[in-house]
């Protein structure tokens, strides 16, 4: 009698994975449907033989201590018997399990319908407060005629002729191993079981249909470009009156002409005269939460900025709202009348300023702007 670990290609102290794969190797080179010749065949029984009693831990022990199987079947018969691999694993190696153990039932007609993505556009001021909007969808729908039977009214799906409704049919050949059954499924049902002889004219059997249909999405305050609404069981209607899929809503938030979003905070350009911004005074700006006054302080330059506190976007997954920053832009006059130019000189005088008379600035007045600055720079 042969070694069984030599029969393998393993070691003795070899895992029992590691048989379990010597095995598979050696099968499916030796299996008869792949090599038919009789060599071939006696060395699958040998294999298939050691396997049996090597995976078995009991049938392994009592080989490595006596040298044989103590008794244990060494014929090749009706399978394995006590071993985690056996003519199954075969038949599932050669025939993906299709043998008759692995026969399922009919695949049902209904199916889940697609999740569907639409586009939805609002303006800043919705991204701010949220919003809930009226929006058309164009998706699949339960046919209105059949409900979803996919069969003309009054009418029903009828038991395959063929498989008599299992949906499949089976197949035996002979082989060396016997009788091998394998199966598929029924050509005429396509895998369902029944035939729908009278398929509804409207839906062509689907049991759905094209349509447009109105849906209300409730946009929460605070979302951003970019952001998805699911809207569980609106979107497509499955087949055969299957549920609908989700339906994903992607929101694009347009520009605003007076405010621009960075993160929660709210950012607007207000443009004051020069004048205003030297005196000090107080402007209106329209929020989105109606007229506020914006005080400018005298002496404020360009790019000064005042807060004003939770007028900004609300936070989306929290309480509260950000800020709204507005950056004042001093406006410098142009195209001075002779009067307006004699003011501005006069008052570039009063303030012991330079100032140009129309040929040139001088920068060597001892009191004059430059000639300050050119002392500072003197003094380092």
């Amino acid at each position: 009698m042969s070694d069984h670990y030599e029969t393998l290609g393993v070691s003795r102290d070899a895992s029992a994975e590691e048989i379990k794969r010597a095995y598979r190797k050696k099968a499916r080179s030796l299996h008869p449907d792949v090599n038919p010749s009789p060599e071939a065949a006696e060395e699958f029984k040998r294999v298939s033989h050691a396997n049996d009693v090597l995976s078995d831990p009991e049938k392994r022990r009592v080989y490595d201590a006596t040298g044989n199987e103590n008794g244990t079947d060494t014929g090749f018969g009706g399978g394995f018997p006590g071993t985690g691999f056996g003519f199954s694993d075969i038949f599932e190696t050669f025939f993906q399990g299709a043998g008759a153990g692995g026969q399922r039932g009919p695949r049902s007609r209904t199916q889940q319908g697609q999740d569907a993505l639409i586009n939805v556009r609002v303006s800043l001021k919705d991204a701010v407060f949220g919003v809930e909007k009226d929006i058309t969808v164009d998706t699949a729908v339960v046919c209105p005629t059949c409900n979803g039977s996919c069969c003309q009214p009054g009418t029903s799906p009828t038991t395959c002729s063929m498989c008599h409704g299992s949906g499949h049919m089976q197949y035996q050949r002979q082989s060396i191993l016997g009788m091998v059954t394998t199966q598929a499924p029924c050509s005429q049902c396509n895998g369902f079981g029944t035939v729908v002889e009278h398929p509804c004219h409207e839906c062509y059997g689907e049991g759905r249909v094209r349509d447009r249909r109105p849906l209300s999405v409730k946009i929460p305050a605070g979302i951003q470009s970019g952001n998805r609404i699911r809207l569980g069981g609106q979107g497509e209607a499955g087949t055969a009156g299957g549920p609908n899929g989700d339906l994903f809503v992607e929101l694009k938030v347009d520009p605003d002409p007076t405010f621009h979003r960075e993160g929660d905070d709210l950012h607007a350009r207000l443009r004051i005269p020069m004048t205003a911004a030297a005196l000090g005074t107080t402007v209106t700006l329209e929020t989105f939460d109606g007229t506020r006054t914006v005080s400018v302080e005298p002496g404020t330059q360009s790019g000064a900025t005042v807060t004003l506190d939770h007028l900004g976007v609300t936070h989306l997954r929290g309480k509260g709202r950000g800020d709204l920053q507005v950056h004042f832009e001093v406006e410098t006059p142009r195209n001075l009348t002779g009067e307006q130019r004699e003011l501005m000189q006069r008052l570039a005088e009063l303030r012991d300023e330079d100032s140009a008379d129309g040929t040139t600035v001088s920068t060597s007045h001892s009191g004059g702007f430059f000639s300050r600055l050119r002392g500072r720079f003197n003094e380092q």
